[in-house]
């Protein structure tokens, strides 16, 4: 069973937001705040693709971001240089 939802009052700044939000997602308006959603009613899909899920009071520092993501990958992450040399020497 399905339940339709209204939300009324959106400021123009943030439907604009959302709509090319919707676009960049390759997503109608309605499946992107679908999504938008389902993950924050899910906090657990958020820790499925490595996001930090932190309380809305919660702030920190660049160093403190920068401390996490090493240790995440204390080793780094892999350059895309290869990469995109390979894709430019394709075409």
């Amino acid at each position: 069973m399905t339940v339709s939802l209204s939300v009324k009052n959106v400021p123009a700044e943030l439907a604009e937001r959302l709509r090319a939000r919707a676009e960049r997602n390759r997503r109608s308006l309605q499946r992107e705040l679908l999504a938008i959603l389902e993950a924050a009613a899910d906090e657990r899909a958020a820790a499925t693709i490595g996001a930090v899920v932190l309380p809305p009071q919660d702030k920190i520092s660049i160093e403190e971001l920068a401390a996490r993501a090493r240790a995440r990958f204390p080793k780094g992450t892999e350059s895309s240089v290869a990469y995109i040399r390979e894709m430019r020497d394709s075409r």
